[in-house]
C-alpha cells in the first residue's frame, strides 16, 4: 500500500523532541494551509519505525470549544452517553472530532467520490471519530476495531469471573454498576454503527457477542513483522549487553553475587494488576523461592509502566561507578522511585508476601515502573532490545490472553509462557491458582 496508508495521531510532543515522528514539513504543504485557515494544525512527517509510513500528528486543543456542541449531537444521532464521562473521556474524544475534522479536510482536498476510502478506528477511544465522519462523509468506509471491550476488561479487573459467567452479563447494566457508562457507550454504539466491526481473537469476538450486543464481521488475530528482531551476531551482541545490564541492575540494587548462568524471568504489558496476572507472577515467584529442588539463581523482572517518578540517583550512582557490591541499597526490588510508593499494587503484594530481596533467596525480583524506551534513566535499553536478555517470558493474563506480548517475546528468541485461568498451554481449563504453580 506504501504512501496510500496515513496513520493519525494526537500531538503529544507539541514542540518538544519525538523520537517517534520524523517531522516532513514539506509533505501536503498546499492542504496543511488550507487546513490552518480552518482552524485545523497538523504536523505531517513519517513514523519513525520499519516502513517509516507517512504520519499525520493532530493539534486538538481546539476541539474543547465545541465539547458540549460534539456530545449533544453524538447523543442526538447514536444515543452516544457522555454525562458520566471522567478520565480519559474528554482528551480521547476531542481527539478523535479533531481528526475527523482533519480527514474531512485531507478528503476534500485531495480525493472525491471516484477514489476508495476507509478509515479505521482502533478501541474506543476512536470510535468518536468514526460516528462523525459516518455523518461529515458517510461515502468513506468506516472500520472499527476492538482490542477488547472496556466493560469486559473492567469486570475482570473487579475481580469478576467474566468467562464462567460471560453468558449472563448484560454490558449495560454492568457499565452502570462500575461507572463506565460513557466508554461503554462511545464503544457500543461505535460498533453497531460502523461499515466493519472487527477483533483480534475468537474470545474477544465472544465478548463482543454477549456485552455489546453486536457480533464482529471478521476476527483479524495480531500479528507483526519479525524485522525488529537482529540476526546472526548482532543477536548475540545484544542479548550478552541486555542480560549484563539486567544483572548490573540487580547487584546495584541488592549487592548479591548473581551468577552468570541465573535464568532471566520477566513479564511485562500495561499495568492492570489481575488482568494481566501480575499478582500470579509475584506469588508464583515467590512459591518457586520456597522450592527446595530450586538450584539456579532466578532474577525475575516486572516491565510495567506505573506512576513512576524519577530514577533512583543512589542506583544510578552504583551503575555508573561499574564497581561490583555487597550491600542492598534501601528497597532493594523497585529501579524508579513511585509517586504513590505507599499504594501500590505491586509494593504492596511485596510487603504483604515479605519479599525483601535477601542476601539467601534464590528468587529476587525487580520492579521496572516505566516506559522502556531508551532514555529511562537506568535500564536505558529500548523494550524490543531488553527482551533479548530474557530466558522466560511469562504472561498469566486472565483478560484479553491472546495480545502479541508473547508472540514478541517468541519472535525474540525467549521461551514465553503463557498460563490463563482461561485456557492452559495444552488447552485445558485451569484455576488461577494452577496457573500461578
Amino acid at each position: 500500500m506504501k504512501d496510500r496508508v496515513i496513520f493519525l495521531g494526537p500531538d503529544c510532543w507539541h514542540e518538544k523532541s519525538n523520537p517517534f515522528f520524523i517531522e516532513d514539513k514539506k509533505l501536503f504543504p498546499a492542504w496543511k494551509d488550507n487546513a490552518a485557515k480552518q482552524g485545523i494544525f497538523v504536523k505531517t512527517g513519517r513514523w519513525n519505525i520499519p516502513g517509516q509510513p507517512v504520519a499525520i500528528l493532530v493539534d486538538y486543543q481546539g476541539a474543547y470549544a465545541r465539547k458540549n456542541e460534539l456530545y449533544g449531537s453524538l447523543w442526538q444521532l447514536y444515543q452516544v452517553d457522555s454525562l458520566h464521562a471522567y478520565g480519559d473521556y474528554d482528551e480521547s474524544a476531542m481527539f478523535a472530532y479533531a481528526t475527523a475534522k482533519v480527514v474531512e479536510s485531507f478528503y476534500k482536498f485531495f480525493l472525491d467520490d471516484t477514489k476508495q476510502v476507509v478509515f479505521h478506528a482502533n478501541e474506543w477511544q476512536t470510535g468518536f471519530a468514526a460516528l462523525i465522519l459516518q455523518q461529515l462523509l458517510p461515502q468513506v468506509a468506516s472500520v472499527f476495531t476492538t482490542h477488547a471491550t472496556c466493560i469486559g476488561r473492567s469486570i475482570a479487573g473487579n475481580n469478576k469471573p467474566l468467562y464462567d459467567f460471560l453468558w449472563a452479563y448484560n454490558g449495560d447494566q454492568m457499565a452502570s454498576e462500575l461507572n463506565m457508562q460513557s466508554k461503554h457507550s462511545i464503544e457500543k454504539q461505535t460498533a453497531h454503527n460502523v461499515d466493519c466491526f472487527t477483533t483480534v481473537s475468537d474470545i474477544t469476538a465472544h465478548e463482543c457477542q454477549e456485552l455489546l450486543d453486536k457480533p464482529v464481521d471478521i476476527v483479524l488475530p495480531n500479528g507483526f513483522e519479525n524485522d525488529f528482531v537482529p540476526k546472526g551476531a548482532a543477536f548475540t551482541k545484544k542479548r550478552k549487553a541486555a542480560r549484563k545490564r539486567l544483572l548490573d541492575i540487580a547487584n546495584a540494587l541488592m549487592g548479591t553475587d548473581i551468577s552468570d548462568d541465573a535464568l532471566i524471568v520477566s513479564t511485562s504489558g500495561r499495568y492492570e494488576f489481575r488482568n494481566k496476572g501480575i499478582d500470579v507472577f509475584i506469588e508464583a515467584m515467590n512459591r518457586l523461592n520456597y522450592d527446595g529442588n530450586l538450584k539456579k539463581d532466578v532474577v525475575a523482572f516486572i516491565e510495567v509502566p506505573g506512576w513512576a517518578g524519577e530514577p533512583r540517583k543512589d542506583l544510578l550512582g552504583r551503575l555508573e561507578s561499574g564497581k561490583h557490591f555487597d550491600t542492598p541499597l534501601e528497597t532493594p526490588m523497585l529501579t524508579h522511585w513511585l509517586n504513590n510508593m505507599s499504594d501500590d499494587n505491586v509494593m504492596n503484594l511485596f510487603r504483604n508476601l515479605n519479599i525483601r530481596n535477601s542476601h539467601d533467596d534464590k528468587v529476587k525480583i525487580i520492579f521496572i515502573p516505566c516506559y522502556l524506551i531508551g532514555d529511562d534513566g537506568i535500564v536505558n535499553l529500548p523494550y524490543y532490545d531488553m527482551v533479548l536478555g530474557n530466558d522466560l517470558c511469562v504472561y498469566p493474563s486472565y483478560y484479553e490472553p491472546w495480545g502479541y506480548t508473547p508472540l514478541e517475546a517468541t519472535a525474540s528468541r525467549c521461551l514465553a509462557l503463557r498460563p490463563t485461568s482461561l485456557v492452559s498451554a495444552c488447552g485445558q481449563m485451569v484455576s488461577r491458582e494452577e496457573a500461578a504453580r
